[in-house]
């Protein structure tokens, strides 16, 4: 990144964020300790000219971050020899399980596969993720995830994850009570209860075994023609979207599920589907450091522990590649100028938007290569595995040093220790009980 996109970016964020992030656009798209909110602030439908100088907030003014890591830094906290364990076990590890920790992949069906356990045998994923087509009946859903963490045993723990953001983005049995959608939350205007959502979404994700939550949508719904995202926006300013979005994370982390905000750097402004072709994002550095990238400066300072880059062409930035394929966007913008240091997972790679220009071996040997510590393949045992070889031969070749792979993975298993992932079978699921937690909520809230 050249010196005067990289001064831009630092000198409109600073300006965005000590504006209490109340950036409009006026057309049409740890588990650390609790950390509760304030209640009524701004809602999802401000303008920026709304905005006052009560809404300022703490947020760090510049996009540079000199300090090493980002104040997340998983190690801090963390006891003597913890570094020294992770970097012995990498040591430790063959090239197959190294490349293995940094998929995730899906499967069809809803019980484990013979293919999905060979997989887990033979090439070690660093984890799993769930849809609707694997959910049947919370029974079903609970032996399912058991069936693979016993599959798992011996080896390194796996992140299993699933998109459960609220709303029309759902993967839970029928039976569970919905969670209302990240619209009608920032609707709402409450960030107090948008924490507590963020608590329900992980009590009710994590009592059948999932780990880690796709989830919250940083994206700011500032294009009315994008039915993608729309309502699962928090909404069409940047102060609501990371007023709303931080706390949603955050009380998704204090339930020990790892939030992963996506989908950087921005999924608002855009009208193409990234499941069926790849967006176009024509605008400058200054409205995207003024407007689409606030909300996740101020996740990375709120110590987001994982981001998911979108598959999306930012000509401004990276007009020859998807950001998920762009070592511009991960490791020049992400990285270096915003100062993250978690876990950076590509969206899924076979989606339309990838597979229609890129083979998927090249793809994800792109996608590494320009810094994601982790690629999801979540369609294909055949693509997994094409995926997964194309790597290990890029890696073979010298293409991609081993020293990036191993910094990936130690990303990946400090990630895993912090939450405390292990294989721990879970005997059965109270439904009823969390349909009383969800109803009993919602309740309190729509009769305020």
């Amino acid at each position: 990144m050249n010196f005067l996109i990289k001064i831009s970016i630092i000198v409109l964020l600073t300006a965005s964020i000590m504006s209490g992030c109340g950036s409009g656009t006026g057309s049409g798209d740890n588990t650390g300790g609790m950390d509760r909110p304030d209640s009524n602030v701004s809602d999802g439908t401000e303008n920026q000219q709304n905005n006052t100088q009560d809404e300022k907030d703490g947020n760090s003014g510049d996009i540079d971050n000199d300090d090493g890591r980002p104040d997340g830094s998983k190690t801090d906290d963390s006891p003597p020899g913890y570094e020294d364990d992770i970097a012995a076990r990498i040591k430790e590890m063959t090239l197959d399980e190294k490349i293995g920790q940094m998929f995730i992949i899906g499967f069809d069906g809803t019980v484990i596969s013979d293919e999905l356990t060979q997989m887990l045998k033979t090439r070690s994923p660093g984890g799993v993720i769930l849809f609707g087509r694997n959910v049947k009946s919370p029974d079903q859903l609970l032996e399912l995830i058991n069936s693979i963490k016993r599959a798992n045993s011996g080896r390194e723990p796996l992140f299993i994850s699933v998109d459960e953001e609220g709303g029309r983005v759902s993967r839970m049995p029928d039976v569970l009570s919905d969670i209302p959608s990240a619209a009608e939350i920032g609707e709402y205007g409450d960030t107090g209860v948008t924490y507590e959502v963020g608590m329900l979404l992980a009590d009710e994700i994590s009592s059948f075994g999932f780990n880690m939550n796709f989830a919250p949508v940083l994206d700011i719904f500032s294009n009315p023609d994008n039915t993608v995202i729309s309502d699962r926006s928090f909404g069409n300013t940047a102060q609501a979207v990371s007023e709303h979005g931080v706390q949603l994370m955050k009380g998704i982390r204090d339930k020990n599920v790892i939030p992963v905000v996506k989908h950087f750097p921005g999924h608002g402004d855009t009208v193409a589907d990234s499941h069926s072709e790849l967006p176009v994002v024509n605008h400058d550095m200054e409205r995207l450091a003024a407007i689409e990238l606030v909300p996740f400066k101020k996740a990375i300072d709120e110590n987001a522990d994982a981001v998911m880059v979108g598959h999306l062409l930012m000509k401004s930035i990276d007009p020859e590649n998807p950001a998920t394929m762009s070592e511009a966007i991960i490791k020049g913008l992400l990285r270096e100028q915003m100062g993250f240091d978690g876990v950076v997972l590509t969206d899924d790679m076979t989606m339309g938007a990838i597979t229609k220009k890129y083979d998927i071996g090249d793809a994800a040997v792109s996608s590494v290569a320009a810094g994601s510590d982790m690629i999801l393949v979540c369609h294909g045992f055949d693509d997994q595995i094409k995926a997964i070889d194309a790597v290990r031969s890029a890696v073979e070749t010298g293409y991609i040093d081993e020293a990036g792979i191993d910094e990936s993975v130690a990303r990946i298993l400090r990630l895993k220790a912090k939450y405390g992932l292990d294989d721990r079978i879970i005997d059965s699921v109270d439904t009823e009980g969390l349909n009383k937690k969800i109803d009993g909520q919602l309740a309190k809230w729509y009769n305020e």
